[in-house]
């Protein structure tokens, strides 16, 4: 399902949060729990991954992550601040020490501002900064912003671990 070289990487992220005691939860808007499954395709998975939130819709944001109204109105579901709205919530709302939140365009479509391959990431740690980041990934075609999304917030939670 998943290429060796994500299985990989999958595997490193893994390692890095057992080496150094963290479980991961994920909240996921346009990979639609991708991270989350590409992690769990490992075996033992389960001691480092708490679990996933595939928050597709505004109101899963607004009920399952507590992303507020007003950050949705002011900024759009596509934005960092969401983005770090819903790393916050998954957090929250979990017994993980550290998560990672996806939200973005993955096409066909978007316009302006947010076109097709915009994505928003975020990293939040326990008693730590919400660290944000946007990608503009272009117009690969929705599988493969997709999958870039998954390698881009696996990368993140590595940094974020060190």
């Amino acid at each position: 399902m998943f290429s060796p070289e994500l299985i990989e990487l999958s595997t490193k992220t893994l390692d890095d949060a057992r080496t150094k005691g963290l479980r991961i939860v994920t909240a996921e808007s346009c990979t639609g729990g991708l991270v989350g499954g590409l992690l769990t395709e490992i075996a033992g998975s389960s001691d480092v991954f708490e679990r996933g939130y595939a928050t597709y819709s505004n109101h899963a944001k607004l009920e399952l992550l507590g992303v507020s109204g007003a950050i949705l109105r002011t900024f759009g579901a596509v934005s960092p601040e969401c983005a770090g709205a819903m790393a916050n919530g998954a957090l929250k709302n979990s017994h993980a020490q550290i998560s990672v939140a996806i939200t973005g365009v993955a096409g066909p479509g978007g316009h302006g501002e947010k076109p097709e391959g915009y994505v928003c990431f975020a990293t939040a740690l326990k008693d730590a900064e919400t660290i944000t980041r946007e990608e503009h990934f272009g117009a690969l075609g929705r599988s493969q912003v997709r999958l870039a999304s998954v390698e881009t917030a696996l990368n993140m939670l590595r940094e974020r671990m060190y």
